[in-house]
């Protein structure tokens, strides 16, 4: 495994196994690149230009977006920095471009750690750690957090790869999501309610082309296999290139987000975000982690090629 310094995402690690490849970067802990047979899955970014549009992070202790930054939990109102200010508030958790330490190194899996400090909007203590490890099976990331805190501490996690097959855009790739429920959003992309999918242009359950559908939205009520897994798949019709993102039964939403509105994304690849909990939970409480003192919580995602 090769590991080099590179500015703006410090250190990058290396990971190979068989024809697979896949870059983590030191600056938030995250994936800059997977590749298999020669096709790049992962929509990443140069080592020498700094992360845009949220490729690849690690989204702790919350993902998505947290109305006004502010919350109460157990009695006492906590307020965030709006890192989202043109829509009043807080986005994707505490740790997007804090650095994670380098603790374990094989040429097939890498284990970051980072230990996130009480402070202001969020008072509590969290040791983190992320594996990343390829094998036959493809690329699995498993996250685990302890409270090594006094206090319980609400938490949620989820981790926000662009992934893409090989094609211009996304307009043609078959589309499998296999959830029956959309939150429906107000214009600050905050949850409002819920409705199924059946019959609507969010309607994945069955294999289709996302064609002109733009997609910036979280699902739920996931269809799993008798391994308790739920797996998006994403096909080109014409190479019949295509990958599968898998999910295990912590992560019980999904955001799927077609980067419409961001001109490096701008439709050519799909976010596929796995999220233990739904926007806006440390307001709502909706599936939001309770996490005693001493605890601890892990979550498995990962890609298979193919």
């Amino acid at each position: 495994m090769a590991a080099e310094t590179s500015g703006p995402s410090g250190e990058h690690f290396e990971i190979v196994f068989d024809d697979q490849q896949v870059t983590v970067v030191e600056v938030g802990g995250g994936l800059r690149a997977y590749s298999a047979g020669g096709l790049e899955l992962l929509d990443g970014f140069r080592a020498d230009e700094p992360i845009a549009s949220g490729r690849g992070q690690v989204l702790i202790p919350w993902p998505n977006r947290l109305e006004d930054g502010s919350y109460e939990f157990d009695g006492r109102t906590h307020q965030l920095p709006l890192t989202e200010p043109e829509r009043g508030n807080a986005i994707h958790g505490l740790v997007r471009w804090e650095r994670w330490a380098l603790r374990e190194r094989e040429p097939h899996r890498v284990l970051l750690e980072h230990r996130l400090e009480p402070q202001p909007g969020y008072p509590f203590s969290l040791a983190l750690e992320i594996e990343y490890e390829l094998s036959e099976s493809g690329l699995a990331v498993r996250t685990t957090a302890t409270n090594n805190g006094p206090d319980v501490c609400p938490y949620g996690a989820g981790q926000h790869p662009y992934v893409r097959i090989g094609t211009a855009t996304v307009d043609s790739v078959i589309l499998l999501a296999p959830a029956r429920t959309v939150l429906r959003l107000d214009e600050r992309g905050l949850p409002v309610g819920r409705e199924p999918v059946e019959g609507t242009e969010h309607d994945f359950s069955r294999p289709r082309a996302i064609g002109a559908t733009k997609l910036d939205h979280a699902f739920t009520e996931l269809e799993r296999g008798s391994d308790g897994r739920a797996r998006v798949e994403l096909r080109d019709p014409r190479s019949r290139a295509g990958l599968t993102l898998w999910l295990d039964e912590s992560y019980r939403y999904l955001q799927l987000f077609t980067g419409d509105p961001l001109p490096d994304v701008s439709r050519r690849s799909l976010a596929v975000e796995p999220m233990t909990c739904p926007p806006n939970a440390f307001r709502s409480g909706e599936d939001l982690i309770r996490l005693e003192p001493g605890a601890g919580v892990t979550s498995v995602w990962g890609i298979v090629p193919g």
